[in-house]
């Protein structure tokens, strides 16, 4: 094989490898995003069943998470990637990052489930959470096409709704501390649903984090903030 063609052959490969790459973070993109609806499931019907699994599964996003770091790391020590697959390298790194700890979260929420909430879970509240636990799994619906796609302007997206989260979460809690006031035997229980309300939260902060990094990866800098009011982003 001549000098060319060698060439060739080893820029394939590696792109091959860095395709490969971002073929498993969709996958525990999407394995992420079962365990988010499932648990939100779990917390809003009282489903223990549901909740149990979602615990379990939660071995799968950590398995993914050091598979794909474990190979990223790889691809820098053979491959001593240039500055625009480098910077795809480091966004896959800190992306899953964010993923598995989405990840925890869910798993977190559904711990709760296994509290015993006994009757805790009122009906505008189950509302409440419902709606924010779509909010969030939206913003990680959007932030996995974006990251598919390198779109930065489909991840301005998340901040939005990122926005929306935040005023849900403080629905929720003026509506706990309501019920806390109301009957104060019913505060173990009820702060094990403000628990899992701020795990959402938490979760939808991740999703936003992983847009700062598509704009890296694009970009080539890094982010403080994007803000929405002339749809611009700032540099850190």
């Amino acid at each position: 094989m001549d000098q060319l063609n060698l060439g060739q052959h080893i820029s394939q490969q590696f792109n091959e490898e860095l395709e490969d790459v971002r073929n498993k973070v969709m996958q525990m993109g999407g394995i992420v995003e079962d365990q988010l609806q499932n648990a939100v499931k779990a917390l809003v019907t009282g489903d223990t069943e549901l909740a149990a699994a979602v615990v379990e599964n939660d071995y799968r996003v950590n398995a993914l998470e050091v598979e794909i770091d474990e190979e990223c790391t790889r691809i820098v020590a053979r491959r001593q990637p240039a500055a625009t697959d480098l910077r795809l390298v480091m966004a896959v790194i800190k992306t899953i990052t964010d993923l598995e700890r989405i990840g925890d979260e869910a798993k977190r929420v559904a711990k709760m489930v296994k509290e015993e909430l006994n009757g805790a879970m009122a009906e505008d509240v189950r509302h409440e959470i419902q709606h924010m636990g779509d909010l969030v799994r939206e913003m990680l619906r959007i932030i996995l096409d974006s990251f598919a796609r390198t779109d930065v302007e489909t991840a301005v997206q998340v901040v939005q709704l990122d926005n929306k989260v935040d005023v849900k979460y403080v629905t929720i809690t003026r509506l706990l501390i309501t019920y806390m006031a109301q009957d104060p035997k019913s505060i173990p229980r009820i702060l094990n649903i403000l628990w899992a309300a701020r795990a959402l939260e938490r979760m939808g902060d991740r999703c936003e984090n992983i847009a700062e990094y598509i704009f890296y990866l694009v970009n080539g800098r890094n982010i403080r903030h994007i803000q929405l009011g002339d749809e611009t982003i700032e540099d850190a």
